[in-house]
């Protein structure tokens, strides 16, 4: 997809104590992020502003964050690193830091104290998941489907997306062993606790696969997490997977016949990683942006755009009404106690160690 160009803004203030002077900042910047509702939301919340506090930088939206491992690998091997901030999922940030092509920093130097005074490095607190992965949202991956197409009983169970004689039709998951590997053990009569054991061995792997097998050829694979809301709003599946904001959109702002299935919802994180190497013009410029995305205000402005909790603790009491619906956002994040009554918790440093094997074993499944 071509990328969207913003304009950002320089300024010719003393920045934040620690951080470069505008002259001494590039007057260029590319964001990488996933695109659809959930990159609106960053737009709204953190490049506006930004944009309206400082004048004439010019940035570039790159919609490429589902292949951000690969790509900055590739990069670095160039020894062109055309990316100044990505967006990426924990695991993703545990794998670029193990592999040195992220830059570690310190929470408390980097990014600005909450509101209330507290340290970054508590204000996030176990959310900084790797020396290198700064934290945004908490999202869960988790499915929606067409209330009309479901018949009298509608799906209250992860299982029932393996049922095709209870609820036959389309499906739509995303095209990688995360989160369909679980779900699919789980569904095979695997216990919680033991899934990550189970996924850990060949055996395992192969178990997953057999039971994703089962309803194989009713799958719509999908790689943008704009794919599914489009699908279900077409009509083309009956239930699908993707991200819960992506879900919420679709329900509330474009008034879709769509409800959300929260059961066995797959909680994750999602934050920035700065390349490592970034000249130091460039990585001035980053810092700035990242320390005001990051801070109290704009989390919690974030979640008026998306159902995302944010990712620092004094964020969330500022949670209040959707910037357009004026609905309450609290009742629409992954995190509600009537959402999470029965929630998977993802496991990042397993897909940091299996991801590579196991994609290629999915791949290869993908192609028979």
């Amino acid at each position: 997809m071509r990328p969207t160009r913003i304009l950002l803004a320089t300024t010719s203030l003393t920045l934040a104590a620690g951080l470069a002077s505008a002259q001494d900042m590039t007057n260029d910047m590319t964001l990488v992020s996933w695109g659809g509702a959930y990159q609106a939301s960053q737009q709204n919340a953190y490049v506006e502003p930004y944009l309206a506090m400082h004048p004439e930088v010019t940035a570039v939206w790159d919609e490429s964050s589902n292949e951000a491992v690969a790509k900055l690998r590739a990069m670095n091997e160039a020894g062109n690193i055309t990316w100044d901030l990505v967006d990426v999922v924990a695991s993703d940030a545990i794998r670029l830091c193990d592999e040195g092509l992220a830059m570690e920093y310190d929470p408390d130097e980097l990014l600005a104290p909450g509101d209330d005074g507290t340290p970054a490095s508590e204000d996030f607190g176990d959310l900084i998941v790797s020396e290198c992965f700064i934290p945004q949202i908490v999202y869960s991956t988790t499915f929606g489907y067409r209330t009309d197409l479901v018949g009298d009983t509608p799906p209250t169970k992860i299982c029932d997306v393996f049922d095709l004689d209870a609820y036959p039709g389309k499906r739509a998951l995303e095209k990688r062993p995360i989160n369909n590997m679980e779900w699919a053990l789980l569904c095979d009569g695997v216990a919680k606790e033991e899934v990550y054991d189970v996924l850990a061995t060949p055996e395992g792997q192969e178990k997953a696969l057999a039971k994703l097998d089962t309803i194989k050829d009713s799958v719509i694979w999908w790689s943008a997490g704009a794919d599914t809301p489009q699908l279900l709003a077409d009509g083309e599946v009956v239930m699908g997977s993707t991200y819960n904001g992506r879900l919420f959109s679709v329900i509330e702002e474009q008034k879709q016949p769509v409800a959300m299935l929260w059961d066995a919802q797959v909680f994750d994180l999602d934050g920035w990683i700065i390349p490592a190497g970034l000249p130091e013009d460039r990585l001035a410029r980053v810092k700035d942006f990242v320390r005001f995305a990051t801070d109290t205000q704009r989390l919690a402005d974030q979640a008026k755009f998306i159902s995302y909790g944010p990712g620092r603790a004094s964020s969330a009491p500022l949670v209040g009404q959707h910037a357009e619906l004026g609905i309450e956002m609290a009742p629409h994040m992954p995190t509600d106690p009537n959402n999470a009554q029965n929630t998977f918790l993802y496991n990042y440093e397993f897909w940091a160690d299996y991801r590579d094997d196991i994609d290629a074993k999915f791949q290869a499944w993908l192609a028979k």
